[in-house]
């Protein structure tokens, strides 16, 4: 297969996709033709392969392969409906991967889509990444707000390490912050924060942001009752996320966020180089 007719079947895969329900697909009918299937009977043996191996894989067949109708023109001018499957990426990739190996459109849609699907996982990933850095960042200016509300009524900086480390332990079940520490790994100097995912990461600040609330509203003053505050609502915190099958003390440990904010960095820096690239180019 030479490059005009790779940039072709290139064309056309990205031509046939549309729209359906709001999801990414390809039409089942017009991808048949795409690699080289003359009989529908016997792409649809393909697909059957691929749902079979969706279906092992653990994933849901209906989400990704789904019963449609198409409109077709018949010879005399008129048109009929025929029995079409709108396939999300992840279907087309599967079919691919069950189709006749001796098709060089097969073998060209085996690597195009998977290439396609890694780098939707990859935009995925990169996503929930920011997601964690941004909540991370949230709770950084949370806990310096907190602090700052306290130190004006009376607690010191000594005292806020006892307020915050007694509400660790109160959304931790008892477990105390270095208990968190040695359980998930965190090395020497480090904040357990930058170890935890970001749904306690986002608990931790609720937490923090509700007793700065409740520590001005209440006009509360003094580390005793400012630390019992913000015990309960940690506390109260704990409790939704037990009632919804949640214990943070028993969430596995996230990477380390200064590695995920390097590799964030990173890819910035790529994509700019690659849009100076781009614009040099043109």
């Amino acid at each position: 297969m030479d490059k005009e007719q790779i940039d072709a079947l290139f064309t056309r895969f990205e031509e046939a996709c549309y729209i359906h329900q709001g999801v990414e697909c390809w039409s089942a009918r017009e991808l048949q033709d795409i690699l080289g299937y003359a009989r529908w009977e016997n792409f649809k043996v393909a697909m059957e392969r691929a749902r079979k191996a969706c279906e092992s894989s653990g994933g849901a067949v209906l989400d990704h392969f789904r019963d449609v109708t198409k409109m077709v023109e018949l010879g005399s001018g008129s048109e009929r409906s025929v029995e079409d499957v709108a396939l999300t990426r992840y279907a087309c990739y599967l079919i691919a991967q069950n189709g006749d190996p001796g098709k060089p459109e097969i073998a060209f849609a085996q690597t195009y889509f998977a290439v396609q699907t890694r780098k939707q996982e990859l935009i995925e990933k990169r996503m929930l990444d920011v997601v964690r850095v941004s909540a991370r960042e949230k709770l950084t200016k949370s806990e310096k707000n907190l602090s700052g509300i306290i130190f004006e009524r009376g607690v010191d900086e000594r005292g806020f390490g006892v307020v915050r480390s007694k509400g660790d332990q109160a959304l931790f079940g008892g477990s105390t912050t270095s208990d968190m520490k040695r359980k998930l790994g965190v090395p020497e100097g480090r904040p357990l924060a930058d170890f935890l995912p970001t749904l306690t990461i986002k608990a931790k600040d609720f937490a923090a942001e509700l007793t700065g609330h409740n520590v001005v509203d209440k006009d509360l003053k003094g580390e005793v009752p400012i630390t019992k505050e913000h015990v309960e609502n940690n506390t109260a915190v704990r409790k939704m996320l037990e009632e919804r099958g949640v214990k943070p003390e028993a969430l596995p440990p996230a990477e380390d966020l200064k590695k995920v904010q390097r590799r964030l960095v990173g890819e910035e820096k790529k994509l700019v180089e690659a849009g100076k690239k781009q614009r040099s180019d043109g």
